[in-house]
């Protein structure tokens, strides 16, 4: 568990950056003072503060005069912990989310006892409550009642007190400050009343509201930690697949034999021994063996992914049934999986827009519902009720009035949301782009790489008359067998798909930049290449070329095989679509989305393609001839009439146009079971799809609309309640203990109703 505090630096000028974890916050009201108090310090460029996590994340500008120092940056650091202080709450050390490690006592976790205790000294006041259900008459001493009840309200009930007391101290106000008003009015009343009682005389006293009141609140307040916790499952997943050890190889000269070391002492170019069954301890290269890695944590995909010698691996992906050795090429903070949990963490911690209309009425809703309150004991007295009955129901709108849900509302659907989407591979940047997602109307994607496999394949092969197809695709392939240019990668890979076929021995083969290769095949000359050098050496196509015209209207790139001073064959090659690419526009057409492909091919060659994904050339769907440069200007116009467009590419060259997007969608891998994305995408895009399936942008949109939604029925709820009940309490129809039972109900409700997130699939 990590409890240090990571002092941040940056370069002279920059924006340095610190997250910490705050605690004693317990309500929306919570929340603006720690933010307050935290912008009111020099040099803070902003301070976002989360309930859900319990964290603040604090900017500010790093030094720009000579001779600023890391002194400076610790300086800094201790004034925000300062602040943090002074307003009222605790600066600690963020605790990494690595399992539940609560201390316990008898098997009861240390946060649970105050609730149990509570509930042992509160229910014997209590009983009597039940006995008039039954015309019975277990109205306890008033001297028992007082010895219950004091324990509950100043021992457990302190918390309350001390927060309270920092709160009127900044002049603001918190849930702690109400509990703390309300119940000890109630204490009071009561000791009153026994007090100025004759001797003998029964009284009624309010002892149990007060005692139950705070041991509800308590209990509301662990259900609510509880919840909270598991909200970070996500993360706590993710940090469960590091393993603790590696198995690093001899190197022969100090260790010569096979030493367990912990995965955070490895360092690029270790070489590492991976056995059957176990995770891969960090980001690597396959150097011997074969194996099967199961990557579904870290991508989402649950097939298995065949590696071998060359391929890399990523740490925390389970080896399969083959022993292996590596080469680490990332560790630490560089890892993908370390990115990934950072992102996650990072989009937990940032503030949706939707937040600031919360923070606006937290900041005055404390001090409004004082004044209610007083408001409701004065017109009671008016009213000619008695003292303590008029006292009782302002206490009841003290009590019901906290506003825990509404401060909870919107983190802990963002925190549910995100984790859930990064464990089916999408990793959302910040709340902003998870609560722009569910408005996007036109989903713009760059063809190559995106919902095309972005490396060229032998669609057809037409022989001229009198020649034989695979006699042709051998020769083919022998002379192209040593080009490393991806035409000539595709030929070699069609003739491996015929295993009966093998490759002619070819000499004196020759790449002619520009239009092909040449060389000798079974002693006799042999070109491919383009139809324009095959036209510059006077090679006409005879018969095949009605093919060849209608092949490149067609969208393919032909290229001819000619030997003995004529054309023997066309080659037509094309990209083919990535599988589910087609699957993915259909299901953003069902759901009302226009999508458009943007493309640097010829427009023959962009409609044919765009035709079989399942686009509608002639509705606009298709913009062709476009160069890398203007990808981001395309993706303007698109925008133009206020329409929200969302950007899907690979992440390196669309970076500009991902950026342009109001939701970026970087997909990682390049082709199918690709790796994860790129530094570019992270950075680029506000989505990365982690791996190089085009029907996770749907999902990416579906979850994002869920969340969103589950915001707004947390945050309408959250408002209903009070609405409803703090009228409802003023005006007589409530009691101090159904109220405080409906305040901790609405806090566990929300944060239920967040968690229902956790269920989602995509495509479910």
């Amino acid at each position: 568990m990590n409890t240090d505090l990571t002092l941040p630096t940056g370069a002279d000028g920059e924006l340095c950056e610190l997250d910490l974890g705050i605690g004693g916050m317990t309500c929306a009201s919570c929340v603006s003072r720690v933010e307050r108090a935290l912008k009111k310090l020099p040099g803070v460029a902003s301070a976002t503060v989360n309930l859900a996590t319990e964290t603040a994340r604090v900017q500010w500008q790093a030094p720009t005069q000579a001779g600023a120092t890391d002194t400076d940056t610790a300086t800094m650091t201790a004034r925000i912990q300062r602040a943090v202080r002074d307003a009222g709450y605790e600066p600690r050390a963020i605790e990494q989310p690595d399992g539940d490690t609560t201390p316990r006592l008898w098997g009861v976790p240390h946060d649970a006892w105050p609730v149990l205790l509570g509930m042992l000294l509160s229910l014997p006041l209590a009983l009597p409550m039940v006995g008039d259900l039954f015309n019975k008459h277990w109205m306890l001493p008033a001297w028992a009642q007082f010895v219950l009840a004091t324990p509950v309200q100043f021992v457990l009930g302190a918390r309350f007190y001390k927060a309270g007391w920092h709160a009127l101290k900044a002049l603001t106000g918190n849930m702690e400050l109400l509990v703390a008003i309300g119940t000890t009015a109630g204490w009071a009343l009561s000791t009153w009343l026994w007090w100025r009682a004759e001797p003998g005389e029964m009284v009624h006293l309010y002892y149990e509201g007060s005692a139950i009141v705070i041991t509800l609140v308590l209990l509301g307040k662990w259900l609510e930690a509880r919840a909270k916790r598991q909200t970070t499952e996500a993360i706590r997943a993710l940090q469960a697949l590091r393993p603790d050890v590696a198995h690093l190889l001899p190197d022969g000269i100090k260790r010569t034999e096979i030493t367990d070391v912990p995965v955070a002492e490895l360092l690029p170019g270790d070489l590492l021994q991976v056995r059957p069954g176990e995770r891969f301890p960090a980001d690597a290269l396959v150097s011997e063996g074969e194996t099967q890695a199961n990557e579904s944590m870290l991508t989402g995909e649950p097939m298995p992914v065949h590696k071998r010698p060359g391929d890399s691996v990523t740490g925390g992906s389970l080896n399969g049934e083959g022993a292996v050795v590596i080469e680490v090429r990332a560790v630490g903070a560089q890892s993908v999986l370390n990115r990934i949990i950072a992102l996650v963490q990072d989009a937990q911690a940032t503030k949706a827009p939707v937040q600031r209309l919360v923070d606006q009425v937290a900041a005055v809703f404390v001090p409004v519902v004082l004044v209610i309150a007083l408001v409701t004991l004065l017109a009671w007295l008016w009213l000619g009720a008695p003292p303590e009955e008029a006292l009782i129901h302002a206490v009841a709108v003290l009590v019901i009035a906290c506003p825990c849900a509404l401060g909870l509302a919107t983190p802990a659907a963002i925190m549910a949301g995100t984790g859930v989407a990064a464990q089916h591979g999408i990793l959302i940047k910040d709340a902003v782009a998870l609560e722009i997602a569910h408005k996007v109307s036109v989903v713009a994607f760059d063809k190559t790489g995106t919902l095309t496999r972005g490396q060229p394949r032998l669609l057809q092969l037409l022989p001229a008359p009198g020649v034989d197809a695979d006699q042709a695709l051998a020769l083919a392939a022998g002379l192209q067998a040593q080009s490393e240019h991806p035409l000539a990668h595709a030929v070699v890979e069609a003739l491996k798909d015929k295993p009966a076929l093998v490759a002619l021995p070819s000499s004196a083969v020759r790449a002619v930049p520009g239009r092909g290769t040449e060389g000798q095949v079974e002693g006799q000359p042999v070109r491919v290449g383009s139809l324009r050098w095959m036209d510059e050496l006077g090679l006409a196509l005879g018969d095949l070329a009605p093919d060849a015209t209608r092949l490149q209207a067609e969208g393919a790139t032909v290229s001819a095989l000619a030997w003995g001073g004529r054309v023997h064959a066309l080659l037509a090659f094309g990209d083919e679509p990535k599988a589910g690419a087609a699957e993915a526009i259909a299901t953003l057409h069902a759901r009302g989305l226009r999508t458009v492909m943007i493309s640097g091919d010829n427009r023959g060659a962009a409609e044919a393609m765009a035709r079989r994904l399942g686009l509608r050339p002639e509705q606009g769907e298709v913009m062709a001839e476009v160069l890398p440069g203007d990808k981001a200007a395309r993706v303007m116009a698109l925008k133009a009439g206020d329409v929200t467009v969302a950007m899907v590419g690979d992440g390196v060259n669309d970076a500009p146009a991902l950026a342009a997007a109001d939701v970026g969608m970087a997909m990682g891998g390049q082709g199918e079971g690709g790796q994860g994305g790129s530094d570019v995408a992270m950075h680029a895009a506000g989505i990365t799809l982690m791996r190089g399936d085009p029907r996770l942008v749907a999902a990416a949109l579906d979850i994002s609309r869920r969340t969103v939604s589950k915001i707004r029925q947390n945050l309408f709820w959250a408002f209903a309640y009070n609405v409803a009940g703090i009228p409802l309490a003023a005006l007589g129809y409530l009691s101090p203990v159904v109220a405080g039972a409906a305040m901790a109900l609405s806090s566990v409700s929300v944060l239920t109703n967040a968690l229902l997130l956790k269920r989602w699939k995509p495509g479910a």
